[in-house]
């Protein structure tokens, strides 16, 4: 007879295991220490096994029939239910932390070192601090949404956007090796739920009021080391991550040139070479005397940090730039003014690291035109020196000269 939930109640342990049958093979086991344990026997492939369906009373009557029905189901399609059962079991384990970890082993076996430092650092701290230890299986869209609004609101879009595209590679991964079914990520663009980037971003100030920018920068009575940043930033004109990730490693003194990877320019596709004026090299020989570590030239105050790409924006603020001026500012500026004083367009793009559209030219330009570059880089360096100097805009530059030193690079 099939059992009811006042038999189950009612049965008391005797000493030694005894078994009470619901049919179909299902039933309760009740054991001497007094637990009651439900189980189904069944055959699969010529072979009896037995299955634990739980335990009473946390799984009832109506539970344990409806636990065997499902199980029936699967025996039925030809699959061995135990065997299926610990299949979700360790899909269920499987943690996005375990897949990214994956990931990122064979992503990085062919990246720069630093380039990889920092991407485990971004995937670390913002992802999988975040959604880490959650079922990859079972992540939905609007939680990576709350992740990387979350990111942005502390200041970082750029970071959120990298998070997202990291995020979605990860995904990518794991369906690729079946440890998912979706990718969420990809589910909506970082424009559906992140602010806008505006043009406005990249304000600069206009070339009269460049002379009292560089004096104020000179004077500025903050970080020490943000005042260097500032001062780097308008000699050297890299965008604001490409110099705030700086490291040492990238600095050839007896050359003075900065060499940066292909892996932290815009594009990842070619290395930059930063010729250093003599004002360059003293503003990192005092980095130098600043550092808390043999990496960043621009340390950050958490370890294994460098700077926030917030750091120059909220300095120039300070300093009465707030909507006028940017990091970003400083490439403007040095191109409309590089051009006006009759430098050579090509120099000037290829200082700013500008992509040329053909793919092919640019592998091999990244090199070009180094002895006129170093010349302009340092006219631009003494440039700025005499705007201090003079606290003009246009101090006595002779344009004869600036078309002699491209003629005899």
């Amino acid at each position: 007879m099939a059992l009811t939930d006042v038999k189950i109640r009612n049965a008391k342990p005797t000493g030694k295991d005894y078994k009470l049958a619901d049919g179909h093979g299902v039933y309760l086991l009740v054991a001497a220490s007094g637990s009651k344990l439900w189980r189904w026997k069944y055959r699969f492939a010529g072979k009896e096994k037995l299955m634990a369906l739980g335990a009473y009373p946390e799984v009832t009557l109506a539970a344990a029939r409806d636990k065997f029905a499902g199980a029936r189901t699967i025996l039925d399609s030809g699959v061995d239910p135990m065997a299926d059962r610990k299949k979700g079991r360790e899909k269920a384990e499987t943690t996005f932390r375990v897949v990214a970890l994956d990931w990122l082993k064979k992503w990085k076996a062919d990246k720069d070192q630093r380039y990889v430092m920092n991407a485990e650092r971004r995937l670390t701290d913002y992802v999988l601090a975040r959604i880490g230890d959650r079922s990859i299986d079972e992540i939905q869209a609007p939680e990576l949404v709350r992740m990387v609004c979350a990111i942005e609101e502390r200041g970082a879009s750029d970071v959120a956007r990298r998070a997202l595209q990291m995020t979605s590679q990860v995904f990518r991964y794991g369906i690729a090796h079946g440890l998912c079914r979706q990718n969420p990520a990809a589910m909506f663009k970082p424009s559906d739920v992140l602010k806008k980037v505006k043009v406005e971003n990249f304000a600069r100030v206009e070339k009269s009021e460049l002379p009292d920018l560089i004096t104020k920068i000179e004077y500025y009575d903050g970080s020490p080391v943000t005042r260097l940043a500032m001062k780097l930033m308008a000699l050297v004109f890299l965008r604001t991550s490409e110099l705030i990730e700086g490291q040492w490693a990238e600095v050839d003194w007896k050359e003075a040139r900065w060499n940066i990877p292909k892996e932290r320019m815009k594009g990842g596709k070619r290395p930059h070479f930063v010729p250093l004026s003599a004002q360059a090299i003293t503003v990192l020989q005092q980095l130098w005397h600043y550092r808390k570590n043999d990496i960043w030239m621009f340390p950050g105050d958490r370890a294994n940090e460098c700077m926030s790409n917030n750091t120059i924006l909220k300095a120039l603020e300070r300093i009465g730039y707030k909507g006028k001026m940017t990091g970003h500012g400083f490439r403007g500026i040095a191109s409309t003014l590089l051009h006006e004083y009759g430098f050579e367009n090509e120099h000037i793009e290829l200082q700013l690291a500008h992509a040329p559209h053909d793919d092919v030219a640019a592998a091999y330009n990244h090199a070009k035109y180094l002895k006129s570059r170093r010349k302009m880089m340092q006219w631009w360096a003494e440039y700025l020196d005499q705007m201090i100097e003079s606290g003009k805009a246009s101090p006595t530059v002779n344009k004869t000269s600036v078309a002699s030193l491209q003629v005899s690079a």
